[in-house]
């Protein structure tokens, strides 16, 4: 196989996981106090380039999927693009790649939170949740996932 096509083989791969996550647990995937499992994959570009574009058009898709207002479609998605791309940039340090996607969503989402669906919460407070939901899912879950795949990485990801 061809390292394009790998590359775009693996994109796909982790964009579906991320949809089927957030189709399943959807009722914990949105809204001011959200705990979205699918951002545990945040953690993939430690293991490889093509999780940037992944989990990226991963939120892409699920915010069309689910109907998410056209703020949280643009500003959701690129909060999940910078998170992915400064998480793949820390991937020397395993225990830095959460970080990107925990501060990014929790300074991001709250205002789109706001000004997209008229939350009442104050965005001080938002950030708090968002951030909290993102610590659990991305830090917490998102290492375990990464500790996992770490022994199995030779296996799953293949160098470019």
């Amino acid at each position: 196989m061809n390292k394009r096509t790998l590359y775009v083989t693996q994109a796909a791969v982790i964009a579906a996981i991320y949809v089927v996550l957030v189709f399943v647990f959807q009722y914990s995937s949105f809204g001011p106090i959200q705990f979205r499992i699918a951002e545990a994959l945040t953690i993939l570009p430690y293991f490889t380039p093509a999780a940037i574009p992944g989990v990226t058009i991963g939120c892409l898709l699920s915010n069309l999927l689910f109907r998410a207002d056209i703020l949280d479609v643009i500003f959701g998605t690129s909060a999940t693009l910078i998170a992915a791309y400064l998480s793949y940039q820390l991937r020397d340090n395993k225990f830095l790649v959460p970080i990107p996607p925990i501060f990014i969503n929790a300074i991001i989402i709250p205002w789109v939170l706001k000004f997209a669906y008229f939350e009442a919460d104050p965005i001080p407070f938002m950030m708090l949740t968002v951030g909290a939901g993102q610590l659990v899912s991305a830090g917490i879950l998102g290492m375990v996932l990464l500790f996992s795949l770490d022994k199995v990485k030779h296996i799953i990801f293949k160098e470019y």
